[in-house]
């Protein structure tokens, strides 16, 4: 059985350590909170500005943070995106959430599996692409995010200089926008 005030976790998921009746039933005593079908939240955590994105990751766990939520959690934009998106490969199951909106791009190969972060939060880890590679995919995916939203992102990462031209160069070419990426890098 689980004891809630021992856990140091703020989100338990069901899985082979925590079956889901016994979560289900915490929850009906009010000893946690549902927060989607088979993810629960220890009512007594605080709440991190992270929430949202720790959920994402626990509904989709092969996904990756990416575009404009990871614009937001590098704090590369203005913008704060209602939804959460996600990079998967392509033909993933697409999950179906009540909660959070989640936003599902399909990255292959080297687009999806390079430049990824690790970040530990509220006891979860999430996923997220570096400022580098997110800039490069928020300029190859310019249709969905907005040219004026990569700019932003661009400048905004140089004058913070997160990342050098060369490790934008190679996400560039893995994203294939070196040459959309060029002149705005010699205007800089």
């Amino acid at each position: 059985m689980i004891r809630v005030k021992e856990t140091s976790r703020t989100f338990i998921k069901a899985d082979e350590n925590f079956k889901r009746e016994d979560l289900a039933r915490l929850a009906a005593k009010g000893k946690l909170e549902r927060i989607e079908h088979g993810i629960y939240r220890n009512p007594n955590a605080e709440i991190s500005e992270y929430e949202s994105l720790i959920v994402a990751s626990l509904i989709v766990p092969k996904g990756v943070i990416c575009l404009l939520s990871a614009l937001r959690f590098h704090d590369l934009t203005t913008q704060n995106p209602f939804e959460i998106w996600m990079a998967v490969k392509p033909h993933a199951h697409r999950p179906q959430t009540r909660q959070i909106s989640l936003r599902i791009v399909h990255f292959s190969g080297k687009s999806l599996t390079e430049g990824i972060e690790e970040h530990e939060i509220g006891g979860e880890m999430i996923r997220v692409y570096n400022s580098a590679k997110t800039i490069a995919d928020c300029f190859k995916f310019r249709h969905k995010t907005g040219l004026d939203t990569a700019l932003e992102a661009l400048k905004e990462a140089r004058r913070k200089k997160l990342f050098t031209i060369d490790d934008l160069w190679y996400y560039a070419g893995i994203c294939r926008v070196k040459n959309v990426i060029r002149p705005y890098l010699e205007a800089l």
